[in-house]
């Protein structure tokens, strides 16, 4: 028996007991006539104490041996210690050692194994396993793991059942780009990993399954991000004889009881916003509501003077930062070095200081009065002691400036506070999405969503009108999951493939199973997928998804421990038929 008990269980009432401990060494404190060794493992940490009077002389001279992070073992005696430390459980007891075992020896750690470690994030992804060993990374797999257990309790009690599909499936034309894998034994074909189990989900409800779910590995070859990997892990949803209405109250419910039980808060509003009002009003279809700062487009009150940057603009737009007019100049052009930042893209900003004594003073006074700037206050919501920040241009690009103006000053002012949490669905998304390079429409979620009830007669003529039967559900400005009512029948899906560009040929070739699976009796279904990397990263209060899962890439889509992706042995490439030329150095 390596251990009777954790490092993390003993406290007052195992005093005198007898105990067998295993883990690595924390720290070691050696005074030379008396040692004490933090033993740690995944449940905590326990003072050891060796001490000459009452430790052997060769068990003494052992423990001297002893490095960071050594794998040991010892049995002794649960004994009280005499200075406590209320910080950990254990901190009121420590084991007076009678027998150590040096189970292995360990080499120092390129960086302390701390909370407040002295290792870079490229170092330490390197040596990730050294990493995990850390509480702040530990904790946030563990963390995960609560996530996904609530998730399978709470959709386990709901019917839902879990079915495993492929990893290796046909690469498809549509969406992000596919990692695609060869085959030897057919010779010049590859399969492709799934971006989604989509066609496979309908499928299963073709086959009667009629609630479905799944946690599993998906695979997007695409560029990176702070809350993106090339592979990520989906929570992905199907269910039969559905409606929009169904699946909103279900996975309602799904975020009402993981906020309940992951960090003890209540949520009873979901609140529904159309995509075109989240774009006029935040200039995304992620809107963070936790705080205000909502868009007043000022194109009717700031077009009718002779201020040729707003006349010539397709857009003006402005945001009231609450608090903000007591900014200096010097803060305020801070602000404006910041819009202008390639990042972000913007010319330069016009601003409106509404002082706290009703009285209004611009950075176009030139231009405009105090009855127009009135009106500027009255489009904005401003509140005396607001800035109005203001941006034109192009709409879509305007939109996006100012979106990214009213978070970068949420965060500036602390109003995207990490456990405050505002669920909200955005429905009424376009069906389709023009594409400049392509000079074609291209399905905005994918080409299986259906229109919106009734639509389907606009798609001859006026495409870009119809709205998709499809929902995303944000939280705290990021967008946690998203899902369709489907197609559920083969000449509608026709339809929609000719729309998409797809000739018959191609669209048999690429889909011809799903359309064959609809003529036997395909029920209506939807369906929604979870990010559940982005998610469990926000429910433990942060965004940036990298320490919740065990072991990422970097932001090139590289696992630098293992040193992956690597070149293959030419032999191999022979057995798979890839005939690579190599570049000559």
């Amino acid at each position: 028996m390596y251990r009777s008990h954790t490092n993390g269980e003993l406290n007052s009432k195992n005093i005198s007991e007898e105990v067998i401990l295993s883990g690595w060494v924390q720290k070691i404190r050696d005074k030379g006539f008396m040692i004490w060794v933090d033993l740690r493992d995944r449940y905590g940490i326990t003072q050891l104490i060796f001490d000459e009077e009452r430790t052997p002389v060769e068990m003494m001279e052992t423990a001297k041996k002893l490095g960071r992070e050594y794998v040991i073992q010892v049995k002794g005696t649960v004994i009280e210690r005499e200075s406590k430390n209320p910080n950990i459980p254990t901190g009121e007891v420590e084991i007076l050692v009678k027998e150590l075992s040096i189970l292995n020896e360990a080499k120092t750690p390129p960086f302390t194994i701390e909370d407040e470690t002295d290792g870079g994030e490229d170092l330490r992804m390197k040596y990730r396993y050294l990493d995990i060993r850390r509480n702040p990374v530990k904790n946030k797999l563990v963390f995960r793991h609560k996530v996904t257990m609530e998730v399978r309790n709470f959709l386990s009690t709901q019917d839902f059942i879990e079915v495993e599909t492929p990893y290796l499936i046909k690469s498809t034309p549509e969406g992000a780009r596919d990692f695609v894998v060869p085959s030897r034994m057919n010779e010049g074909q590859f399969y492709a990993l799934p971006q989604s189990p989509q066609t496979f989900k309908q499928l299963l409800m073709v086959g009667g399954m009629d609630k479905y779910f799944q946690i599993v590995k998906c695979f997007r070859d695409e560029d990176l991000r702070a809350d993106r990997q090339p592979e990520f892990t989906q929570i992905d949803c199907e269910m039969a004889f559905v409606d929009q209405e169904d699946i909103l109250n279900i996975f309602e419910n799904l975020t009402r009881h993981l906020l309940l039980k992951i960090n003890n808060v209540s949520v009873d509003k979901f609140p529904r916003m159309t995509y075109d009002d989240a774009m006029r009003l935040y200039g995304n279809d992620k809107p963070d509501i936790r705080f205000d700062m909502q868009f007043g487009e000022l194109n009717e009150v700031a077009q009718h003077k002779d201020f040729k940057v707003f006349n010539e603009a397709d857009l003006v737009v402005g945001i009231a930062v609450p608090g903000a007019a007591s900014y200096s100049r010097k803060e305020i052009d801070k602000i404006i070095n910041w819009v202008k930042r390639p990042q972000v893209g913007a010319m330069g900003m016009v601003y409106v200081k509404y002082n706290e004594d009703g009285s209004l003073k611009s950075s176009v006074d030139k231009f405009y009065d105090e009855a127009d700037l009135k009106q500027w206050v009255e489009k904005t919501k401003a509140q005396p002691g607001d800035l109005i920040c203001i941006l034109s241009g192009d709409t879509n690009k305007v939109r996006a400036q100012l979106s990214a103006l009213r978070m970068e000053m949420a965060e500036r002012l602390g109003l995207r506070k990490s456990n405050e949490f505002a669920p909200l669905w955005v429905i009424d998304f376009p069906l389709l999405e023009w594409d400049e390079e392509t000079e074609r429409y291209h399905a905005m979620h994918h080409p299986f969503t259906s229109p919106k009830p009734g639509q389907i007669p606009l798609l001859a003529t006026n495409p870009a009108a119809v709205k998709a039967n499809a929902y995303d559900l944000v939280l705290n400005g990021n967008e946690i999951g998203g899902g369709s009512i489907r197609i559920h029948d083969k000449a509608t899906q026709a339809q929609m493939f000719d729309y998409l560009g797809f000739t018959e040929k191609e669209a048999k070739a690429q889909f011809g199973f799903l359309m064959d699976a609809f003529q036997y009796g395909a029920p209506p279904h939807g369906g929604l997928a979870f990010g559940l990397d982005r998610l469990v990263a926000i429910l433990g209060g942060q965004e940036t998804i990298r320490d919740f899962i065990a072991f990422p890439k970097n932001n090139a889509g590289r696992d630098v421990m293992i040193d992956a992706p690597a070149a293959i042995d030419e032999d191999q490439l022979k057995e798979l038929h890839l005939n690579l030329v190599k570049t000559q150095e």
